[in-house]
């Protein structure tokens, strides 16, 4: 190795084993299962927001915007109109889903997972709408978390002589050590470190490329600007005259990315650990600048690569090359490690969410009814590592495309759960015959679209999302609607409860003081089990 991989691979043992310490400070505290899994509902503002957007905002912000905005011009047409469509969805999610649903899932009987939340929402005694939605979350996950350790092995493989599945092991094995040991609060807290690392490398970059770039290079990234912007133009003046814009298809299926905020369950839960709903006014705020900062300098960086001179095979790769380039070894090792820690917040997030589902809403419900918090929190355990390893069995394919497997996760997510949380949160007509196809219907959409209308092409090329959550809303009405068997007042008065709390200024107080009188009376693991 030169003495260039030396220091960085210093810089990034340094970081890899500060994640692992996260970890063990937080396995050393007495944990409870809500603790393990949700933290105990006790997220600042600052955690909140930053842990909400780093487990968002995975490696493909730092790799995939790049890489679009540098390969083409119609790339970089591309990955604006994501990047947009990204940043309307987290601003409504942050809007009209965290502040009902943190609030809603603990009146709801204290709900620690996602599936959790639906089961007692809709009062399914049976556990199967738990179970249904814990399916569909370990699926898409496993998935999910493949393309985040097929993104750390390739980085790992890009910068030192390893090999491809060398690499892979590594870089798995680190997230798995630190959530298996220190759950919510450890892949929170290192999110917020993490989130920070990431914000900083992406405003200073583009900064240190814009000195070093020369006159050359400058005429060369404002003549792509300067095109992209004409691109725009002609498809607007196309659209006006013609009534339809030149791909049209394409810009809708790119804003559609946006929804997939409503159903994402590493980010739901976020909005459900934080500590009240004045945590959620301030996080918002956090939340939307680290946003719209972030996102604005990953699509710069980009573009401002090709006035640099650097070629490279994979697009994705460009802002490693940029770093290397430009960056003395011990920044370059810091700098890199941001790109790693935009794949660690993901990875850790989403396998302690399809364990959490797991264990709280399959382990719990139909195999061990009885099963203490302290035997679901090792079967949570437990199944992380099982997840890490079929995650690992799927990312084995060193040729396997990253962008290609978030893409259809997201869809997946954005699809099946997107329409049931965001009516959940504001109709009490809905009912859990209704929720159930809607998960069905968004999940077989994502996987026919996917697999097999696409390659039609025309229309039937769009994003799998956007039918998917269409064809979701509607069978959720169309079945609720003709269910004989209407909502319980059950239901109705939690609803209510939800709405007064949500509405009051006092709300927060309210709710405190119902959840303690309703602990003093069972415990999570009575609730758990009733439902």
């Amino acid at each position: 190795m030169s003495s260039k991989e030396i220091s960085i691979l210093i810089v990034f043992i340094l970081y890899m084993i500060s994640m692992i310490v996260v970890g063990a400070i937080f396995t050393r505290k007495k944990m409870s299962l809500s603790d393990y899994i949700l933290g105990g509902r006790k997220l600042n503002p600052w955690v909140s927001a930053m842990s909400t957007q780093a487990s968002d905002m995975s490696g493909w912000l730092l790799t995939g915007i790049p890489g679009m905005a540098f390969a083409t011009v119609n790339g970089a047409k591309e990955a604006i109109w994501t990047a947009l469509g990204l940043m309307i969805g987290t601003f409504l999610n942050w809007l009209f889903v965290a502040k009902r649903l943190r609030v809603y899932s603990q009146v709801a009987g204290n709900s620690l997972t996602i599936p959790s939340y639906l089961g007692n929402r809709f009062k399914d005694r049976r556990g199967i709408l738990s179970a249904v939605a814990a399916v569909v979350i370990f699926v898409f996950f496993t998935v999910y978390t493949a393309s985040m350790f097929s993104a750390g092995a390739k980085l790992f493989s890009n910068i030192f002589p390893l090999d491809y599945r060398t690499a892979l092991v590594i870089g798995a094995v680190v997230i798995i050590v630190y959530t298996f040991l220190g759950g919510f609060l450890a892949v929170s807290w290192t999110d917020l470190f993490q989130g920070l690392l990431m914000f900083f490398a992406l405003m200073i970059i583009p900064i240190v490329m814009m000195t070093n770039m020369g006159e050359e290079g400058m005429i060369t990234a404002n003549g792509v600007f300067k095109n992209i912007a004409d691109l725009f133009y002609e498809e607007a003046a196309a659209g006006s005259a013609s009534g339809v814009t030149f791909g049209f298809l394409g810009i809708i299926s790119s804003l559609a990315w946006g929804l997939g905020y409503f159903g994402m369950p590493h980010i739901l839960v976020r909005f459900m650990a934080t500590k009240d709903k004045k945590t959620i006014r301030s996080a918002t705020v956090i939340a939307m600048i680290w946003v719209l900062i972030s996102m604005g300098c990953a699509l710069a960086i980009g573009i401002l690569a090709t006035g640099l001179g650097i070629n490279v095979d994979d697009p994705e790769q460009i802002l490693i090359a940029v770093i290397g380039k430009l960056f003395h070894p011990i920044l370059a090792g810091i700098f890199l490690s941001a790109v790693l820690a935009a794949i660690m917040s993901t990875a850790d997030s989403q396998l302690l969410v399809a364990a959490s589902a797991f264990s709280n809403d399959i382990y719990r419900k139909f195999i061990r009814k009885n099963a203490s918090d302290k035997e679901a929190l090792w079967v949570s355990r437990g199944a992380i590592v099982v997840i890490a390893i079929i995650a690992l069995i799927i990312a084995y394919d060193e040729n396997s495309s990253i962008f290609k497997l978030v893409q259809y996760a997201w869809a997946g997510f954005g699809a099946s759960f997107g329409p049931v949380i965001l009516f959940s949160l504001y109709s009490k007509r809905i009912t859990m015959k209704g929720a159930v196809a809607s998960i069905v219907t968004g999940a077989l959409t994502t996987i026919i679209f996917k697999y097999g209308l696409s390659r039609l092409g025309g229309f039937w090329a769009i994003y799998e999302l956007l039918p998917g959550f269409i064809l979701a809303t509607a069978a959720l009405w169309i079945v609720s609607l003709l269910d004989k068997k209407k909502p319980s007042q059950e239901i109705s008065d939690d609803f209510d409860k939800m709405l007064e709390i949500v509405k009051s200024k006092d709300g927060d107080l309210t709710l405190k003081e119902d959840i303690e009188e309703k602990a003093a009376e069972t415990t999570v693991a009575d609730v758990v089990s009733e439902n």
